[in-house]
């Protein structure tokens, strides 16, 4: 009896320890805020949120806590959402653009009013610091800002008719329901870079967020909800499902969905996209990078230097934008080389909520072993490791997430090197030569996602820009890999999918196209000249 009471009173000490731990960042009140309960449900239309399926647990690789319980979407739970989902776009679609617009406005307002509890939420979840979590928040901030201005401007074109009395132009009409499978590292970013383009756009929208974040989904949908609530729209608009691979088989396969945005690995994509494509709908696809920064002769190491090393070490790695290769120049390889592993030893490892961290820990074990294996495979096809890697053990590392940023000298042609690793490895890759060599090696990869150069010579930068340089649908100049602005289309080439997300254009994938002739002549003349007297 007296060790059952000693244990009940340490378990109640622990407890109360661990609940002190987490409310020094305030994530209890953040959960709050967001409307997050103990157990929440993974099946949403709005006001109606359902789930059937089994409970699906939540830790955070931060501290390796338990943060909430999300309830699994059934084929049940689906298929009311998608029934939901289908009748809310007759109605959305007949509702002005700018009308539309007006609700993404008041849902950006949503998200400034609950930026901080929204931007801890992501970063205790997903493991990435706390500025990059209130980041991720304000570009969906952004996207949401652009979409309003957007809303006024789905135009399309006017053209000259070959007959007479005939006018031709084109116009964009809302698609349909819009499914959305989002990756973890990004986990309300990339949900908000579509979701708010395909509502203004005139279509509904069901999102499958990853399994690993699955209370980042709840919250969004909470929020959302809100502002539907508050204009008196109907379910069906905003929907969530929760779940894993088979819950995403569901929507790659329904016919109901005509458009699948989806964000992962360059192996999910080709499943998502053979299937989609096999029933004639529309794939939008955001897969691996391989990024890589050229380092020319003339380069300013002072923007090498913190470009390099956050593109390598922010987000712990698991940004699709991530630098995973330095191509630098012979003549000044081992200063750069200096210079970069100095920098790794400032580098601070810990709790990403405290700000004074600049790493975090990686999403869970299965991501530390790939980690892992890669240093060991790295080594055994002839790199030379100059910053080693390893676990961090101990106190504030007991999730087992905490992994050194580690740097390996490295040849391109190195399987490890051609596979993306979703962590905190720099590869170093000596060219000689000129910038043709550095460009070689750089598109003498699989993925096609992120490219950089650094160098103050106008024609490098030019060559590099043209087309026979970067062949990635990112390119830049004495910038780093790592981070996209809202105003520009965001994607890449090859076995990164091909699709563009968020500015420029991109909202023109949520529409369908449609060319109009109109006559308003009294005769009928055909096309090409064409004669059928009767």
């Amino acid at each position: 009896m007296l060790m059952e009471t000693i244990f009940l009173n340490y378990y109640h000490n622990l407890t109360k320890r661990q609940k002190i731990m987490n409310d020094a960042f305030g994530i209890q009140e953040a959960l709050k805020e967001l409307g997050l309960k103990e157990i929440n449900k993974g099946s949403s239309t709005g006001r109606d949120c359902f789930s059937s399926g089994e409970l699906l647990e939540s830790y955070s690789p931060v501290d390796g806590r338990l943060i909430g319980k999300v309830t699994c979407s059934s084929k049940e739970d689906y298929e009311k959402v998608m029934s939901s989902a289908t009748s809310a776009f007759k109605n959305w679609r007949t509702v002005p653009a700018p009308k539309r617009g007006e609700v993404v406005r008041q849902f950006g307002d949503k998200l400034r009013t609950h930026k901080e509890a929204l931007g801890k939420l992501v970063s205790y979840e997903m493991g990435k610091s706390y500025q990059e979590g209130m980041g991720e928040v304000q570009e969906m901030i952004d996207i949401c800002d652009f979409a309003v201005g957007l809303s006024r401007q789905l135009h399309g074109l006017t053209m000259h008719s070959e007959r007479p009395g005939h006018r031709m132009y084109e116009q964009y009409h809302p698609l349909g329901v819009v499914g959305i499978i989002s990756a973890f590292n990004f986990p309300v970013a990339v949900w908000c870079w579509n979701t708010a383009l395909a509502w203004i756009a005139g279509d509904t929208c069901v999102w499958k967020g990853s399994e690993k974040t699955p209370l980042c989904s709840v919250a969004c949908q909470n929020l959302i909800t809100e502002v539907l609530k508050e204009n008196d729209l109907e379910d069906g608009i905003s929907c969530i499902v929760t779940g894993n691979h088979e819950v995403g088989e569901m929507m790659t396969i329904d016919k109901r969905i005509p458009l699948i945005s989806a964000t992962g690995s360059s192996r999910m994509g080709q499943i998502v996209g053979a299937t989609v494509a096999g029933r004639f709908g529309k794939s939008l696809l955001e897969l691996g990078g391989n990024n890589a920064i050229i380092i020319t002769p003339t380069a300013d190491l002072k923007i090498v230097v913190p470009g390099a090393v956050f593109g390598a070490v922010g987000t712990c790695g698991q940004r699709c934008t991530s630098t995973r290769r330095l191509i630098i120049h012979e003549s000044v390889y081992d200063t750069v080389k200096n210079s970069i592993v100095s920098a790794y030893q400032q580098i601070k490892i810990g709790n990403p909520l405290d700000e004074n961290n600049h790493v975090g820990p990686l999403i869970d074990k299965d991501a530390v072993d790939m980690y892992q294996d890669a240093l060991t495979n790295v080594v055994k096809e002839g790199g030379n490791i100059l910053v080693e890697g390893g676990v961090l053990e101990g106190s504030g590392y007991e999730s087992g997430c905490y992994v050194k940023p580690a740097i390996a000298e490295a040849k391109n042609d190195f399987a490890i090197v051609q596979h993306e690793t979703f962590a905190p490895i720099l590869y170093l890759i000596k060219y000689s030569g000129g910038l043709e060599s550095a460009i070689e090696i750089q598109n003498d990869v699989p993925q096609g996602l992120s490219s950089a150069i650094m160098t103050s010579n106008l024609k490098d930068a030019e060559k590099f820009l043209s087309s026979s340089g970067s062949d990635c649908g990112i390119a830049n100049v004495n910038i780093g890999t790592s981070g996209a602005e809202i105003g520009g289309a965001f994607g890449g080439e090859k076995e990164t999918g091909g699709g563009r997300e968020s500015g420029s254009d991109a909202w023109k994938i949520y529409m369908r196209r449609q060319t109009n002739t109109i006559n308003y002549s009294d005769e009928l003349p055909l096309a090409q000249g064409i004669k059928f007297d009767l």
